[in-house]
């Protein structure tokens, strides 16, 4: 080879020497290495193949594509993955004598770095691979130093794929997380603990943790200063937890459970703490929805089974005839308080129901209006102080539901509207849609007290008014909402200001 163009071998040496510092993509350093290759070794086009498992071309230069289609699955082929470098170049020389009718020759050089074969270099050219034992020296030289560079950006691939993964695990999860270092400063946050603050990932990341943990009140369990100022972590490896009410920049303040899980390096020195942050708003919801449950139930049945066992120890004395009206009384009273129990037993069975699995009702034709007709009929003996109104048109239409559930939701309601409305008239309207049926039941009472109305449908609510003159657990309209929903269809409070209550619901026709 002539002096000048060792010069340029020595100049393409170099140029690879700053690509192991300046480029980090792999796969623009594979073109650029193949460039370098193919003008270094005066070819005319070439290939850079990996080995990961098998072979695969990563880099190509100057090969026509109907070549490369057909090279690529050989290469993929499970046989061609075990081949070494030596019969991978004959297999490549062999292949380009071939296809080039033996106009062009192959050159292969092997890239390997510390001590393990990451690829080849092939490189097409049009005259014999006859090299000087100088000329394979800086041959070796140019691939030690093209095999650290390409070692080097895929080491840097695969960091950099670790890190975007362990960004999409940390958005990906629905709770809140955060990385804090050693001394609390917050290295990464999630999404969803930006959504839990309230507040960009831009103004979390770098604070201490101090300044975005903060707790409206006393929490449950130790704060994280107060454990490690306990000695936590490093006298205890197990979590730490804590429970209470995050203070956020914009109210509401937001309940979480909070998990500490500490990161130790191999020398056993605290390098992370990662933050598992919990919204537990339904949690407490829950907790709060037993106690109410606990306390209505055990007062509403606890009401019935003193009223029942009363009368029968009075019944039931010895030292005392009683008269047959009398009698006759306190039997009604025990009957009437025995069907408030039933009642209310079956109410809590459906809501049980209800949690398990929804209603399923059992469709038939049904009579909306005889249906009406006949419970108000029945319910107008339990009151005097009421006139309990049927209002449907004439023709109309038989709808397909459960009559039994629809019957229960009537007496729901018109029994709420006998409770609640101390006189007047009840009136069942009814009216017909080309697509719906709307039935409403409204009374002459005061009315529901429009901040109550978001909350009427929730089950065991009861507002302050009712729980201070009426009985009642707070399952009517719960289950009501229930059944309507069962059915496709809807209930809903109309709003008339001073003209009493008027609850609407609506049932598909078909």
């Amino acid at each position: 080879m002539l002096p000048d163009f060792r010069v340029r071998q020595r100049d393409y040496l170099l140029e690879i020497s700053r690509a192991l510092t300046q480029e980090l993509d792999l796969e623009k350093l594979l073109a650029r290495i193949l460039r370098i290759s193919i003008e270094m070794l005066a070819g005319q086009a070439g290939l850079i193949a990996l080995k990961d498992g098998g072979w695969r071309v990563a880099a190509a230069q100057g090969i026509p594509p109907a070549f490369l289609r057909y090279l690529e699955p050989l290469l993929a082929n499970e046989e061609v993955g075990e081949l070494n470098i030596a019969e991978l170049n004959r297999m490549l020389k062999n292949l380009t004598y071939t296809a080039s009718m033996g106009l062009l020759n192959g050159v292969g050089i092997p890239l390997a770095a510390h001590q393990q074969v990451i690829g080849v270099i092939f490189i097409f050219r049009n005259y014999p691979d006859i090299f000087s034992a100088n000329d394979k020296l800086l041959l070796q030289s140019f691939a030690d130093q093209a095999a650290i560079a390409v070692h080097n950006a895929q080491l840097y691939s695969q960091v950099n794929y670790e890190k975007q993964r362990l960004d999409a695990l940390l958005d990906s999860a629905a709770d809140g997380m955060l990385i804090l270092n050693a001394d609390h400063t917050i290295e990464r946050c999630n999404l969803a603990f930006e959504r839990l603050l309230g507040q960009p990932r831009a103004d979390i990341q770098g604070r201490a943790h101090a300044n975005v943990i903060r707790w409206a009140r006393r929490p449950e369990g130790l704060t994280l200063e107060e454990a490690e100022a306990g000695g936590w972590p490093l006298t205890s490896h197990a979590y730490l937890y804590v429970e209470g009410d995050l203070a956020r920049p914009e109210p509401p303040n937001l309940p979480v459970g909070i998990t500490y899980a500490p990161l130790f390096t191999p020398d056993n020195k605290l390098r992370n703490i990662i933050v598992t942050v919990r919204d537990i708003t339904k949690f407490r919801t829950a907790e709060e929805i037993k106690n109410t449950f606990v306390s209505i139930v055990s007062h509403e049945l606890k009401t019935p089974v003193a009223l029942i066992k009363g009368y029968v120890s009075t019944l039931r004395r010895e030292d005392a005839t009683w008269e047959r009206g009398v009698i006759q009384d306190s039997l009604a009273v025990i009957e009437e308080e025995a069907d408030r129990l039933a009642s209310m037993i079956e109410d809590l069975l459906d809501a049980s129901r209800l949690q398990a699995g929804g209603l399923t009702p059992n469709l038939a034709d049904v009579n909306l209006p005889a249906l009406a007709q006949r419970l108000a009929d029945r319910l107008q003996t339990q009151t005097k102080r009421h006139t309990i109104r049927v209002d449907f048109p004439n023709n109309f239409p038989v709808i397909l539901a459960d009559e039994n559930r629809i019957g229960q939701l009537l007496s729901n309601l018109i029994s709420n509207a006998i409770k609640y409305a101390p006189e007047g008239e009840i009136r069942i309207h009814g009216e017909a849609r080309p697509e719906q049926v709307i039935v409403t039941v409204s009374d002459q009472g005061a009315g529901i007290d429009p901040a109550d109305i978001p909350h009427v449908f929730d089950r065991f609510y009861r507002s302050e008014n009712a729980v201070r003159k009426t009985k009642g657990a707070g399952l009517g309209l719960y289950l009501s909402k229930a059944i309507v929903e069962a059915h496709g269809g809807r209930i809903w409070v109309d709003p008339q200001p001073g003209a009493g209550a008027r609850i609407c619901f609506s049932l598909p026709r078909k």
